[in-house]
């Protein structure tokens, strides 16, 4: 969202308004993506192959948005695809708690909420610092410069996949039947 206005505007030309409505669809693809998501791992009783699906479905949006041909899709559409997609993301606090003894539910919880919020810090003066190492800190940055910026958050969609498969399953369709 930090990035997305600016590489709308100065990467595709798109004036400040149509480029913040693009973004938006991000955070509206979370409000649907976040419980739909859920509901779905609920429904098979497995966590993984969400988490999977999600990561690769994003890891396609994200490329496409940096290296694929412009207007091939309607305008909102990878924006909201790539925020359903990323609701998959909520699915780890599920399986830190199912991971660990109730009584460490809250710890556990804060410890992936504390992961999150300092990655999302920490990576947007990261950004920042590629984008204007790509640029030679030109105030005007081009598609190039975006694109050498952020392959590297393709790189950790990737690790993040590859993360999830080793990941143990921890949904009820893997847990042994409770004895009455």
């Amino acid at each position: 969202m930090v990035w997305g206005v600016r590489y709308l505007q100065e990467a595709h030309g798109l004036n400040y308004g149509a480029a913040v409505m693009r973004s938006a669809t991000v955070p509206v693809g979370w409000i649907i993506g976040c419980p739909l998501l859920g509901f779905i791992s609920d429904r098979i009783g497995r966590r993984k192959p969400v988490i999977v699906f999600g990561g690769f479905v994003l890891l396609v949006c994200l490329a496409w948005i940096l290296y694929g041909k412009v207007d091939v899709f309607p305008p909102y559409s990878l924006g909201l695809v790539a925020g359903i997609a990323s609701g998959a993301a909520m699915l780890p606090y599920t399986v830190i708690k199912e991971a660990n003894p109730p009584e460490f539910g809250g710890t556990a919880t804060g410890v992936i909420n504390f992961i999150n919020f300092t990655f999302s810090a920490l990576l947007g003066p990261v950004f920042a610092g590629l984008l204007m190492r790509a640029s030679g800190g030109a105030n005007q940055l081009e598609l190039t410069d975006f694109r050498a910026a952020f392959t590297p958050m393709l790189y950790g969609v990737i690790i993040a996949i590859v993360l999830a498969i080793i990941l143990r399953e921890t949904g009820p369709a893997v847990r042994p039947p409770v004895k009455t």
